[in-house]
This record gives C-alpha cells, sequence and structure tokens, in this order.
C-alpha cells in the first residue's frame, strides 16, 4: 500500500486513545507531545534486545498508531506490535510492520552501537556503556558519542527454581565469578558444584557485569549461554541446570521472556530483591540504567535529534513505565 494511504490512517487516528489501559490513567499521564514524526521522516533507530519493545512502543506513540503485546505460542520472546484491529486493511497493516522492521531495528548491544558508529543508524536504546571494542572502533572512525540516561533496569542473577539459596551478597557473587567459591554449600545451598553461565564479550549484559558488578576485577573463564539463542539462552541453561547461575536484565526477565512457571526465579543480593520498588528507588545494588546514544555530530536539527530530546521529556516517563522500566 502506498504511504499516502498509510499517512492518511495514521492521520485518521492520531487523536484517538492508544491503548485500552491508557484509558483509566489520570489526564496528565496521557502522552502530549506527539510531535512531527511520519513513517517518512522517522529516524533509524536500533537497540539492545532488552529494548526492543520498548522501541517499538516508542514509535507506535510517536505516529498515533495503536499497538498490542505479542504473546508467542510455546514460548519465546514478548514483542510491541502495532494492533491489526487498528486498520482498516491487511496491505496497510503489513506496510507499517515493514515499516518498522526497516527503520525501527534489534541489531543486539554490539550490533546497536557498531551501527550507530558506521552511520547506519541515528540513535540506540542500551542498557549498557559502550564496550572496548566498541570505544576503539569509535575512536578509529573519529566518532564522538553523547550517552544520556532515560530510564532504570536492573542487573539480575537468576538460578533454577529448586536451587535453596535465593539471595547472595556482593562479595560473594564476586567470587562466585572469580572461582573462588565453586560449590553451593558455601553460600548456604546443596553440596553440589555450581555451573556458572556468561555471556559472549560485547554483549549488553556481559559488559554490564564487568562494569557494575565486579568492581576491576577479571572474571574466570566460564561456558557461554548459547549465542546463537541471544538473550533467552540463560534461561535454558538454567532449566536444564539445577546447579546453574546466570544474569539477565529484570526488564527482559519481567516484560519481554516468556519463561514458564518453575524455571528460574531471581535471588536477592544483599538482602535487597530486584522488584519495581527497589529498583526505582535504586536500593538494588546493581540498578542499572537504559541509554538514548547518538553521536555528537547528529543535525540539531533532525528528526533523531528531536526523539533524543522528546526521550527526556516528563511524557517520554510514561511509556518507559509502561513498558515496565522506572523513568529515571
Amino acid at each position: 500500500m502506498k504511504n499516502t494511504i498509510i499517512l492518511a490512517a495514521i492521520t485518521l487516528f492520531a487523536a484517538a486513545i492508544f491503548t485500552s489501559c491508557e484509558k483509566d490513567e489520570p489526564e496528565e499521564k496521557k502522552l502530549i507531545e506527539i510531535g512531527d514524526f511520519t513513517i517518512e521522516n522517522y529516524p533509524k533507530v536500533d537497540g539492545a534486545t532488552a529494548t526492543r519493545a520498548l522501541n517499538n512502543m516508542i514509535a507506535c506513540k510517536l505516529l498515533g498508531v495503536d499497538y498490542v503485546w505479542s504473546e508467542s505460542i510455546g514460548g519465546g520472546e514478548r514483542n510491541v506490535l502495532p494492533s491489526y484491529d487498528y486498520w482498516e486493511a491487511w496491505q496497510e497493516y503489513s506496510a507499517f510492520c515493514d515499516f518498522l522492521a526497516e527503520r525501527v531495528k534489534t541489531s543486539q548491544t554490539h550490533g546497536a552501537f557498531m551501527n550507530l558508529i558506521d552511520g547506519n543508524a541515528d540513535i540506540i536504546l542500551v542498557s549498557s556503556k559502550p564496550s572496548p571494542d566498541e570505544k576503539m572502533h569509535a575512536n578509529q572512525m573519529g566518532v564522538t558519542l553523547i550517552q544520556t540516561p532515560v530510564a532504570l533496569d536492573a542487573f539480575v542473577f537468576i538460578v533454577n527454581e529448586a536451587n535453596p539459596v535465593k539471595s547472595l551478597t556482593t562479595e560473594q557473587i564476586r567470587r562466585i565469578y572469580t572461582k573462588q567459591i565453586t560449590n553451593w554449600s558455601e553460600v548456604g545451598g546443596r553440596n553440589s558444584e555450581m555451573a556458572v553461565f556468561t555471556r559472549p564479550r560485547n554483549s549488553g549484559s556481559e559488559e554490564t557485569l564487568r562494569e557494575v558488578v565486579m568492581n576491576g576485577l577479571e572474571p574466570a573463564e566460564f561456558p557461554e549461554s548459547a549465542q546463537a539463542q541471544g538473550m533467552g539462552a540463560v534461561f535454558s541453561e538454567i532449566q536444564h541446570s539445577e546447579d546453574g547461575i546466570c544474569y539477565t536484565f529484570n526488564n527482559y526477565k519481567e516484560m519481554i521472556a516468556q519463561i514458564p512457571e518453575g524455571i528460574a526465579s531471581k535471588i536477592a543480593v544483599d538482602g535487597v530483591i530486584p522488584d519495581k520498588t527497589n529498583i526505582g528507588n535504586r536500593t538494588y545494588p546493581f540498578t542499572t540504567e537504559v541509554y538514548a546514544v547518538i553521536r555528537s555530530d547528529l543535525n540539531r536539527n533532525s528528526m533523531a535529534y528531536k526523539l533524543y530530546e522528546w526521550l527526556q521529556t516528563e511524557s517520554a516517563k510514561t511509556v518507559f513505565e509502561e513498558c515496565g522500566f522506572p523513568a529515571y
């Protein structure tokens, strides 16, 4: 379907209420800063797996398109997608999905940073700072990145539901990931060897482990969760290992990953449970930030820079919260 038809449909519904759950919200919580975004001028956005749904929700909000949370049959990952009920014709719906696939990508953390540095993305949303490799590439390309926190998340550790250990200290976690602690009995659990899993270097979660948790200590070598399966692989590892431990981001576990009951549970750190309250007030030790990242040479009159500025507004905070991220 031609862009003019899509634009007409978007214009027709731009003032509509976006989701049924928003209807009960106070007036001041509604999105009020839609601006001049269209499918033709929308920036090239990229991001981490953990921000896929958020990027889609933002695009739908700013373009005035109704959306739903998708549910995968038999597991997998949830996502925010345009609501089919919004459209009058399948072709229009399909065309908007094509637009999302073209302009709102999920290249994972490393891919998103590389695309931004190489000029293949205008703005990215990620859950970690650039890795040493990404910083080196930026320096080689003469690119300076501007990274601004816009929402909160948390770096969480997960164990098999059958594991009796439900809390660890920061020091115990560091000792586990440097192989100074290797048996669950050393931290109050069963007399069984720990199965410790990591994520690949340059992944957002692995780099966050090193920066936020390890405090300069070099993690030991451990098996990596299957890289081909992405972030969701950690839950498969934990499901099949009662002695396993790995890490992920809280929002990904709670909002994106569809995990059957009885497989994995988050553990408290220093006695603090990583729930929305403790993340929002930053009492959880490994509270992290979601960053909007642009190049310093981004045109200040561009729609990408307008999106970057909008992400720092009160209106944007309502979107973060709806997507499960405590506002920054």
